[in-house]
């Protein structure tokens, strides 16, 4: 088995068994590891940073922390839109080469924390080679449908992490 089957056996079995924080995209539900999320705020006064990729949208002050905050919609190609005062920011924390960062993310609604056992969630679906999954921890079954399990440090790239830790 290779490093990489290894990391995602792992990441997979830690996945299934940890509880994920649920939320909204253009009306599919997505799940990220609890884990993994520091707080949810509501929508802060982003600053903009000249330069960077179109979906780090720039940088917020967090009780004297400034942090940098990405749009998943634009990250995932899907149409922007517009921010109002109940647009939430999950603000996740992230172990990198340089220690811990924490990142927001905008996402369009949260929904809630659902513990999903182990025999409800499948591997990510294979679409061939023209789609990209290896964001994707995995597919869970739940009653309120199926929600989509995502591996925030492989949305956020190590190219993209080097960036977005300059800006912290």
């Amino acid at each position: 088995m290779t490093r990489d089957a290894m990391d995602a056996t792992i990441t997979m079995r830690d996945a299934k068994s940890n509880k994920f924080v649920t939320f909204q995209l253009a009306a599919e539900d997505y799940g990220i590891q609890v884990t993994n999320v520091k707080e949810i705020v509501g929508m802060l006064r982003i600053t903009q940073i000249p330069g960077m990729p179109g979906f780090v949208r720039g940088v917020v002050n967090l009780r004297g922390k400034v942090i940098p905050v990405i749009d998943l919609r634009r990250r995932f190609d899907m149409e922007a839109k517009e921010y109002d005062v109940r647009t939430p920011i999950i603000v996740v924390e992230l172990e990198d080469r340089q220690g811990t960062s924490l990142i927001g993310m905008v996402v369009d609604s949260v929904s809630e924390v659902l513990n999903i056992p182990e025999d409800d969630i499948e591997d990510p679906p294979s679409f061939g080679t023209d789609v990209d999954t290896s964001f994707m921890l995995g597919m869970a079954k739940t009653s309120q449908g199926v929600k989509s399990l995502l591996d925030i440090k492989r949305i956020l790239a190590e190219e993209y992490l080097e960036v977005l830790d300059g800006l912290s």
